[in-house]
């Protein structure tokens, strides 16, 4: 059996904080109690804030370490093991890896190709040798407009720790790029395109989407069925969309681009999450709603640290100020995000629950962290 006591700590509990200690013994949270006391054998947090690991439900790093510059591309096994060692670093103790299914393969200039599979089967085998310090699911970001989402997405099955199915659709002209002009500025900047090139992809995207939209959004929301995860929608921008997830029995909302689709989200019952790094950097780099507007509003439930991992944290503590409600900003990143992904066993600090705790020191608006047990072991 193995025991440790984080003492003289800030406990950051469901709805609630306060001075105490908390005891992790055999993966568990054993107990909690209040006082500033510091039992023999226990480690003194100093006032330190104490709380549940945090859950990222979407991210893109691991791309990061896979390609670290533009056609660089970096082994696959060594890249996951440093993603894996950053999300513990920053506090991160379960994360659902970001893959995107669905291919455009008959474009050779824009197109892009099918990398899914092979890369969850690297990120499963190396859990399955415990060669991650963090817990690990899968999240399909399934693209609708693509060539090929059916048949990468009968690659997957019940058994691979897929958590989340996502809904994207891409079609110029709509959702995250209703404004042609930042699809523009991105897919002529990247690859060069002329102004009748840049016509040309969005003409051949825009009829491609046309073909398999209602094919593809149905064969996504069966698979998620079918392996028993969590429906996503992204980008929603307008209620009549919001309408359609409700639908599809979608749980949450992943970047809603207007206030008015989150306000719908909140009507319908569909959780709403935003990129911390809208939130820390007062607004969206593509020019939808700001983190900050919605949670101004009310209508913010989750965050996600979307492309920077080190934004999770910054953004719960930004939160909790903002609120004036630490507990609250700090449940955007834990029992929130567990909630939505189906995770009754994480997120909270209360006996009985999964050991995953982190101690955060408070600098300024942001944090460090000082130490993480996952399953009551030290990660980092």
């Amino acid at each position: 059996m193995t025991e440790t006591i984080l003492a003289n700590a800030m406990l950051v509990l469901p709805g609630e904080s306060f001075r105490g200690q908390v005891r992790l013994a055999d993966g568990r949270i054993a107990d909690i109690a209040e006082g500033a006391g510091v039992p023999a054998g226990a480690v003194d947090c100093g006032g330190d804030l104490v709380m549940p690991g945090l859950i990222e439900l979407h991210t893109d790093n691991l791309e990061r370490h896979i390609q670290p510059r533009p056609k660089v591309g970096w082994p696959h096994q060594a890249a996951i093991i440093a993603h894996d060692a950053e999300l513990a670093g920053v506090g991160i103790t379960t994360v659902f890896d970001a893959l995107r299914v669905g291919s455009v393969v008959s474009n050779g200039r824009l197109g892009y190709g099918e990398y899914a599979r092979a890369l969850a089967d690297e990120i499963l085998d190396l859990r399955a040798q415990g060669a991650l310090r963090i817990s690990h699911f899968l999240h399909l970001r399934a693209e609708v407009c693509s060539e090929t989402l059916t048949e990468e997405l009968a690659r997957f099955g019940p058994d691979d720790r897929i958590g989340i199915v996502s809904l994207m659709d891409h079609t110029p002209g709509q959702r995250q790029f209703s404004d042609l002009t930042q699809l523009r500025n991105y897919v002529r900047g990247k690859h060069g395109l002329s102004e009748a090139e840049f016509q040309d992809h969005v003409a051949q995207q825009v009829a491609l989407s046309a073909r398999v939209r209602e094919e593809h959004e149905a064969a996504a929301v069966a698979a998620a069925r079918h392996y028993g995860a969590v429906l996503a929608s992204h980008d929603d921008t307008t209620p009549e969309q919001v309408a359609v997830s409700r639908a599809h029995g979608v749980r949450f909302a992943e970047f809603p681009t207007t206030e008015a689709a989150a306000r719908a989200c909140r009507n319908h019952g569909i959780g709403v999450m935003m990129g911390a790094p809208n939130l820390i950097r007062g607004g969206s780099h593509s020019g939808n709603v700001a983190a900050q507007a919605l949670a101004e509003a009310g209508v913010l439930d989750i965050l996600s640290s979307d492309y920077v991992p080190s934004a999770l944290l910054t953004g719960a503590l930004m939160l909790g100020d903002l609120w004036g409600d630490m507990a609250r900003g700090i449940a955007t990143v834990t029992s929130a995000p567990a909630q939505a992904a189906g995770l009754a066993d994480r997120g909270r600090l209360e006996p009985g629950a999964r050991a995953d705790v982190i101690r955060v020191t408070r600098i300024g608006t942001a944090g460090a962290v000082r130490g993480v047990w996952v399953q009551g072991r030290r990660a980092g």
